[in-house]
């Protein structure tokens, strides 16, 4: 059988990197996985176990340890088999109980989710990599393995899976450094979401694979030349750049590509790093701000190596890395070499993994903080795959910041103290407000101030972009401003109650209250309203259960008269921000047809089984249907200031052959427009054209954010869809 042959291949390699006895137990890990998962298929008709086994293959090549390869091939057992916990605690010890786990409590993220839900996934998942982070490992290569066979999914369920891996996935190899599997599976996503783009990048290279891998080898017999007598022992290797880097660099960021072909330098010492660099220089000529020095200056998930483009004697660019054997495993494998070069999680260097682990415990403490869910997928989004900028102080230190960071978020890096008291600062010797974007080489002083009663604004939580740093704000106003935060939190939480039932009694909103705070695992109503007042908990995220807390305290405010209607004359508020005539709380859901938002002119219809769908009272499918079956389709209202957000899809037309992705993305960052992709479309006309979803908050929202993207030089026209 299929399966049997695999494992015998896998078992070959198993016995050169381990122990017999471990893989005596790695044996006895497979023979539970495949009796489990015995009568179960693939969608590729495939035996379910040859998925563990091919996870277990990229772990190997990972160099993971015994646990590790255990888990692996046990990780869908309680998910899909139903086998307890306290079953693989018995079997395989508790670690490796542990870690499946783990990994089974990962296995239900949805970026197309709400968005509460989507972020309690997430943390989730830093929760579980806080605990090992082996857990995530094998999440990954899980992710791979999947994206491998994403063929046999439908086209749907492709972009789904594409997109997810883009947005969660793909950001968190990128910040554990696990480049192998950071490229493959993005380079898999982007031909599913942009197919178009992709082959537009392979005609741009103009050269077939046999043709640069031949280019290659005649550079690096060049450099080879070179260093015969360098006096060190020196090795060389190659790549070409991965299908998304480039649909990166030219789509999202607007740049030129020179780093398309590149080759390392690997040596021995950092000495002769430069050694190297110099020798390099002196033989070919060296692209002007093309020099990167990340072994002076590492990367936040510890990348060390020199960077520097020049032209070959073919008049192609060509990037030279060159770098240590030590830094070269740490690249080539970030957090999993600590495994792979047995450094591990008993070792004496386990301070390294405990310091790259950092950035999890930030994202989880912003998190713990009810910071709200927009931080978190912000922080996942940005800080994970952002670029980087080299900030500098006074005194020439420097600290590493995302793009797009401001002079707050360089003032916190630096201490919780020196951003708490900071009253200004100098950027390159002059005076620049706060909401200064810094670049890479700016010199910045912070300008503080000892006196009492000075702290941050709540201002600058709209400004600082870094987690970190919203998180150290608000921490300060939950320590030194309590009663004031009480009082703010009180005044914001009755306003907003008798907004929507204003003749509540006392009694009637301390019950409401009650509730509340309960819900949301608060000790205490001042507690609860000490977090609304320091910004810990939003108003936006209470409102939905607050109306319905209320709504069984506006049923008695109704006038007799009122009561008398008939029912279909009765107004009641349904869920979902829209209000249906004769239905009350009735489940609602936004016809995928139309998508309306706030401010259309909308109709509902009664499907069966499904609750009330909500149409634009133009869509085609009401003038098609709404004389059929005129009982089914009912009045519908938008509720006032509902707090929701919506849906809702654009097609950009532009002139034929203009690249406007960057132009789009910056304008709907500027708006603080949530974006759920940009994708361009394939069009036989002599026109190109992008789909756009957004979530928006009402119709004149959407109108404004049409009008802003008619103005992109090169646009036609855009239309909702």
């Amino acid at each position: 059988e299929q399966e049997n042959i695999l494992w015998e291949k896998l078992l070959a390699e198993l016995e050169k990197a381990f122990t017999s006895q471990e893989v005596d137990t790695i044996a006895s890990a497979f023979a539970f996985a495949a009796e489990k998962h015995r009568n179960q298929k693939r969608l590729s008709g495939e035996p379910y176990i040859i998925h563990p086994i091919e996870v277990v293959r990229i772990l190997l090549d990972l160099g993971m340890d015994c646990e590790t390869i255990c888990g692996a091939l046990l990780h869908d057992v309680m998910e899909d088999c139903g086998v307890s916990i306290k079953t693989l605690t018995e079997k395989f010890g508790p670690t490796v109980a542990a870690m499946v786990d783990g990994v089974s409590k990962l296995g239900n993220i949805k970026y197309t989710t709400k968005d509460e839900q989507q972020s309690e996934e997430i943390r989730k998942m830093l929760l579980a990599m806080s605990h090992d982070i082996r857990v995530i490992i094998i999440k990954l290569a899980d992710r791979l393995h999947n994206m491998r066979t994403l063929s046999f999914q439908p086209p749907q369920k492709q972009r789904e899976k594409a997109l997810e891996t883009m947005e969660i996935y793909a950001p968190i190899a990128h910040r554990l450094g696990i480049w192998a599997l950071k490229n493959e599976m993005e380079d898999i996503a982007i031909r599913v979401l942009d197919p178009v783009a992709c082959k537009e990048i392979e005609e741009q290279i103009g050269m077939t694979s046999e043709a640069q891998e031949e280019f290659l080898e005649s550079f690096k017999q060049q450099i080879i030349e070179k260093f015969k007598d360098c006096g060190f022992e020196f090795k060389i290797d190659s790549r070409v750049k991965s299908i998304y880097g480039i649909y990166r660099k030219i789509y999202l960021m607007g740049r030129d590509v020179y780093d398309i072909f590149a080759v390392r330098i690997i040596v021995n010492t950092v000495s002769e790093c430069y050694i190297a660099l110099g020798i390099i220089h002196d033989a070919f000529k060296p692209m002007p701000d093309r020099f990167k020095d990340y072994i002076s200056i590492p990367k936040n998930n510890g990348y060390r190596s020199i960077h520097t483009t020049v032209i070959s004697r073919r008049g192609l660019p060509c990037e030279v890395q060159i770098r240590t054997h030590e830094m070269h495993h740490q690249a080539e494998y970030g957090v999993a070499a600590h495994w792979k070069y047995k450094v591990g999680l008993d070792s004496s260097k386990n301070g390294a993994l405990e310091e790259q682990m950092g950035w999890i415990r930030q994202m989880l403490e912003a998190k713990d903080e009810a910071a709200g869910d927009e931080d978190l997928r912000k922080a996942i989004k940005t800080e994970l795959t952002s670029d980087e900028v080299f900030v500098f102080t006074p005194k020439g230190e420097v600290r590493v910041l995302p793009m797009g960071a401001t002079i707050i978020d360089f003032a916190y890096a630096i201490h919780s103290a020196v951003g708490n008291r900071m009253i200004g600062a100098k950027v390159n010797g002059k005076i620049a407000p706060l909401d200064t974007v810094l670049t890479s080489g700016t010199v910045v002083e912070i300008l503080t101030t000892q006196a009492q009663g000075r702290g941050p604004s709540k201002d600058w939580l709209k400004i600082a972009k870094t987690s970190e740093a919203r998180n150290k704000i608000r921490q300060w106003f939950k320590k030194e401003k309590r009663e004031e935060n009480i009082a703010e939190g009180k005044e914001e939480f009755e306003r907003e109650a008798r907004k929507i039932a204003p003749r509540i009694t006392s009694e009637q909103l301390e019950q409401v209250l009650m509730e509340t705070v309960r819900r949301n695992h608060f000790l205490e109503p001042e507690d609860f309203y000490a977090s609304l007042g320091y910004g810990g908990i939003s108003m936006a995220k209470l409102l939905p259960k607050l109306r319905e807390d209320l709504q069984k305290f506006i049923a008695p405010e109704q006038t007799t008269a009122e009561q008398t209607k008939p029912v279909h004359s009765k107004v009641k508020h349904a869920t979902g921000g829209v209000i249906i005539q004769g239905f009350d709380n009735c489940l609602t859901k936004f016809a995928r047809c139309c998508n309306p938002v706030p401010g259309d002119d909308i109709i509902g219809f009664v499907t069966r089984g499904g609750g009330v769908a909500i149409h634009r009272i133009g869509c085609p499918n009401v003038e098609a249907n709404r004389k059929k079956e005129p009982e089914r389709w009912l009045e519908a209202t938008w509720a006032e200031k509902s707090g929701e957000v919506y849906k809702a899809a654009l097609s950009v037309i532009t002139e034929q052959g203009l690249n406007i992705f960057n132009q789009i993305s910056a304008l709907l960052a500027a708006d603080n427009i949530f974006t759920e992709g940009i994708m361009r479309v394939p069009r036989s006309d002599k026109v190109g054209e992008y789909s756009v979803v957004v979530r928006i908050s009402s119709s004149m929202q959407l109108k404004s954010l049409i009008n802003k993207l008619n103005t992109i030089s090169g646009v036609l026209y855009v239309k909702r869809i």
